[in-house]
């Protein structure tokens, strides 16, 4: 791996993307906080129609400043490659009026607006007036994001009514009393110590104005947006079709996709019957499942044992891993595992700051009412998070300041990229001897099978396909989609009726990780029939990582020749 205090000399293209970056922080002081830079920490973006359209004329801008600009190696192949795809398919989105009706129950403004205080620093009395700040801008953000999503439904352009449903029961909640933001500023301590009796006042007034933003926020969509919100849950080919390539960075044939999909979930069913034989003589994948739930060695009790569970498995694969099969730098080897503060379902990663003081996180939701966790589901999991998953390749890209320019270290996430290489990680542990175990690999598998499942719903569904023979008849509804997924997503109802719904509301997402795993091994595949003896899949995995996270398209151009 490259180290990131050598230093490549900067380029025309470099410099290009480097000011695109600065023009990003610029418009979204959320993204300065994500990435851990101070100076805006108590600022949102523009969540307005204006905020879009200087987004929109900016990235126009760019583009306009690399039309005539020529890579000068590799690096800038990829740079320009990457950003041409990207900056010019945010306009194709911009000009659809997408971004304008954006609403869903996991990755809209709805979530974002709240979810920056997950990532602000609590040390210090400072960074609690940051805190503070950032509370009493609460309104203005939702504010604007009222005027976008009235916006567009003055296009004819609302999220269909079952997500408007949940989003308003998710602001209902952030907006009770002893909700989130009262319970995320209640009892506030900097190293322990007490704050100041005026900022303590200063919170509170914060909190109350960020739940009363809310609570406007739940009352708009009610009343306002519900009523104009379609019944269908589909996207539509055209949406789907964008949204799609936003998600992979690649045009794929969407039915020939489909097709794989049922093919690939058929294929995993056959593997995890199987390992059922493996579990109990006779068993089927269900009863093999049942025998995993009732072992009290695979339980776990409490988020603390959760979370504990967590770590102590996040770290053996750090150690084991770093310098045998991974290039992992010192610097990178810190992954701190979280229950996160929303009981809205999910696990999720959120990268290191830029000068890594603030680690990587691994962070799990825990829908409200669980209690129980079983480690042969979640094995796999922490791997996908975590090392060689999310956290070895995010946290890669951000190593990586001495190659890599700022747009590429941390201004770029394509899911099908990044998504992909968590579960072609999964795999990778698997053949490395790490699901072993039959109940963790049978955990892996039952993953495995949901993305494929992610796949054959998502697509079938929102463009109105038939439904495969084996699973039902007719085209797909969302009352047949949800008897599929629970056929063949072993999870709890609480997560599964939150999975359902963020398939329905985010268009072209949730097929991503599978399609990308798909492309990840079509290419490592190839690169080693052209290399045959002298192929090193060391040196393979660290080539990719210092790419950062790219296109699909892009991410085969870099790995296998631009011609």
């Amino acid at each position: 791996m490259t180290n990131n205090t050598s230093q490549r000399a900067q380029t025309a293209i470099d410099a290009v993307a480097d000011a695109h970056t600065e023009t990003l922080l610029q418009l979204d002081p959320g993204f300065a906080t994500t990435l851990g830079l101070p100076g805006r920490e108590t600022e949102y973006k523009d969540y307005s129609p204006a905020g879009y359209l200087a987004l929109a004329e900016a990235t126009r801008e760019t583009l306009d400043r690399l039309e005539d600009l020529a890579p000068v190696d590799d690096v800038d192949r990829v740079t320009l490659d990457a950003m041409r795809e990207r900056l010019g398919l945010s306009l194709e989105i911009h000009e659809a009026g997408l971004d304008l009706m954006d609403l869903n129950n996991i990755a809209s403004p709805a979530q974002d607006i709240r979810a920056i205080f997950d990532l602000m620093p609590t040390d210090t009395p400072e960074q609690w007036r940051h805190i503070a700040g950032r509370l009493h801008n609460v309104p203005d953000a939702v504010s604007g994001y009222i005027i976008s999503l009235r916006s567009a439904k003055e296009r004819g352009m609302v999220a269909a009514r079952r997500q408007v449903n949940i989003v308003i029961e998710q602001t209902g909640k952030y907006a009770e009393d002893g909700g989130f933001f009262d319970k995320f500023t209640a009892g506030a301590t900097a190293g322990g110590e007490a704050l100041p009796e005026d900022l303590q006042a200063t919170l509170r007034a914060g909190s109350a104005a960020a739940r009363d933003a809310y609570a406007r926020l739940s009352s708009f969509l009610a009343e306002e947006l519900l009523p104009a919100a379609p019944e269908a849950d589909a996207a539509g080919r055209e949406r789907y079709a964008l949204m799609s390539r936003e998600f992979l960075g690649s045009a794929v044939d969407l039915e020939e996709t489909y097709q794989w999909g049922i093919e690939e979930l058929d294929r995993i069913i056959a593997e995890q019957e199987a390992v059922a034989q493996e579990i109990k003589d006779g068993a089927t994948v269900e009863e093999a499942m049942a025998v995993l739930d009732a072992d009290p060695a695979r339980q776990l009790h409490g988020t603390d044992a959760l979370r504990d569970w967590m770590q102590g498995l996040s770290d053996k694969a750090v150690a084991d891993l770093a310098g045998v099969h991974f290039e992992i730098p010192e610097i990178m080897r810190r992954l701190e595992c979280r229950i996160a503060p929303t009981d809205e379902g999910g696990i999720y990663y959120t990268g290191p700051s830029d000068d890594f003081s603030r680690p990587g996180r691994m962070w799990w939701s825990v829908p409200a009412g669980e209690d129980s966790f079983t480690t042969w589901r979640e094995t796999t999991t922490v791997y996908h998070e975590g090392v060689p998953g999310h956290h070895l390749q995010v946290a890669t890209a951000t190593y990586q300041r001495g190659l890599l320019n700022n747009w590429r270290r941390n201004a770029i996430w394509v899911s099908g990229q990044g998504e992909g290489w968590a579960l072609y990680a999964e795999r990778l542990m698997d053949e490395l001897g790490y699901l072993s175990d039959p109940g963790d690999r049978m955990g892996m598998l039952d993953g495995q099978r949901m993305r494929a499942a992610r796949v054959v719903f998502d697509i079938g569904m929102h463009l109105g396909l038939e439904m495969p023979e084996r699973w039902g008849s007719g085209v797909w509804t969302a009352d047949a989609g949800y008897e599929f997924l629970r056929k063949n997503i072993a999870i709890s109802e609480g997560q599964l009726k939150f999975e359902f719904t963020r398939y329905l509301g985010w268009p072209g997402q949730a097929p991503s990780y599978k399609v990308g795993q798909r492309l990840w091994e079509q290419i490592r595949d190839e690169v080693r029939s052209r290399e045959g003896d002298a192929f090193d899949i060391k040196a393979f995995h660290t080539k990719a990582l210092n790419l950062g996270s790219v296109g699909l398209d892009t991410l085969k151009r870099a790995l296998l020749g631009w011609d």
